[in-house]
């Protein structure tokens, strides 16, 4: 029976900042500001590319500003303290190795290298309840997009494709080994049908027993919770388990922009109510057939968040069921993360990590989508404000 929990409150501030201090607080307040300005983001992004491409000393400004609020460190034992203060709170980690833009086969290997190296670090410390990777961080993304366009495959192209290949069944061989579920992050829709068919072999091959492998299903596609029903119906007469990672989706202004310019149908789904109808659909799917998908319900909205909740309450599932799992990004929806931990729901953090300058990529592109996501920055914001002010009342 599952402990019914109907104290559930996103609104209370106290338990989602207690970790931070005042000048964390602070802190976040201006980074937050500043996001919000999206002209503010376009003007400063290649202010900073270019003074970090020269050799300008602003890598220690970004390493206390926007680095500190988004990332964990730059190497993984550099993201103990980050991991520890999560854990406080009830809330694990995914470590995210968050180095973008790569395009060879040695970075292809040297990403390969540091999944497996998280792996091994997560049968160490049970806070890490997920490792995670990027299929372009372990091969070619032109070569993805070929394979996707149904291409002829060169000699040295089917080589290529056969190293990609092992790099993915290597970390999820690895993961199936320790037991640690492997996150496949979705990518462009170009690409996405093999990684959708690099993901269900991997799931065929290492679910058998429970969901360790996890592919990405991204609802802000119209036709992403058919894909979802769809590879159930084949896990079922498979006899394989299927992990499913539930988005929204992070390209949609991409996507957009290519469909238009190359003259094919979007992708993306006519407006947001239709992305949020697909997403709870989706958890309704995954909780009615628990007992052969993993869910994890990566998302920043507080409704989404309270209808699995409450959906597993009503099905008689623990809060800390092991096939159900809440994430959020580290440094946004402290908020959910944290009083879902308190009430002792599985959650985690996607926690970015490496050296300053190489993931600078990432935390640009996450800058851009929070500019263009006003609602979560005012969110962000008003949680910062009203802490402050409870702070400010409680001395």
């Amino acid at each position: 029976m599952a402990s019914q929990n109907t104290t559930l409150n996103f609104d209370n501030t106290e338990i989602a900042f207690r970790n931070k201090s005042d000048k964390d607080l602070e802190r976040a307040y201006w980074l937050f500001k500043m996001v919000a300005s999206s002209s503010l983001i376009k003007i400063g992004t290649p202010i900073t590319n270019f003074a970090l491409s020269v050799g300008l000393p602003v890598q220690g400004i970004i390493r206390n500003t926007i680095y500190k609020q988004f990332c964990g460190g730059e190497t993984i034992q550099g993201c103990d303290h980050a991991i520890a203060e999560l854990g406080k709170g009830n809330v694990t980690t995914i470590l995210d190795y968050s180095v973008e833009g790569e395009d060879s086969e040695e970075s292809f290997d040297a990403c390969c290298n540091e999944v497996l190296a998280s792996v091994k670090y997560a049968t160490l410390n049970k806070l890490i309840s997920f490792c995670v990777f990027k299929p372009t961080g372990v091969g070619r993304f032109d070569l993805l997009a070929k394979i996707d366009a149904k291409e002829t495959l060169t000699t040295e192209e089917k080589e290529e494709f056969a190293r990609l290949m092992d790099r993915c069944d290597r970390i999820c061989k690895a993961c199936h080994k320790a037991g640690i579920p492997v996150l496949i992050d979705a990518e462009h829709s170009w690409i996405q049908d093999t990684i959708d068919d690099i993901a269900r072999i991997m799931m065929e091959k290492y679910n058998i027993e429970k969901p360790i492998v996890y592919n990405t299903y991204q609802l802000y596609r119209h036709d992403k919770l058919a894909s979802l029903k769809a590879d159930l119906a084949y896990a079922n007469i498979r006899g394989f388990h299927i992990g499913a990672k539930i988005v929204r989706g992070a390209y949609m202004e991409i996507e957009r922009e290519r469909a238009k310019e190359k003259g094919y149908p979007s992708p993306i789904q006519p407006n947001k109510a239709a992305s949020d109808t697909d997403y709870n659909e989706a958890i309704i799917f995954c909780l009615d057939n628990i007992d052969k998908i993993g869910l994890m319900a990566g998302t920043h909205n507080d409704q989404s968040c309270l209808l699995l909740a409450q959906e597993m309450q009503k099905r008689n599932i623990a809060p800390n069921n092991q096939n159900v799992f809440f994430a959020q990004l580290l440094g946004m929806s402290d908020n959910l993360s944290f009083n879902l931990g308190a009430s002792n729901y599985n959650v985690a953090k996607y926690m970015p990590y490496g050296p300053v300058k190489a993931v600078m990529p990432y935390l640009f592109r996450r800058a851009q989508e929070n500019s263009s996501a006003a609602g979560q920055t005012g969110r962000e914001l008003s949680l910062i404000i009203k802490e402050k002010q409870r702070r400010k009342n409680s001395k």
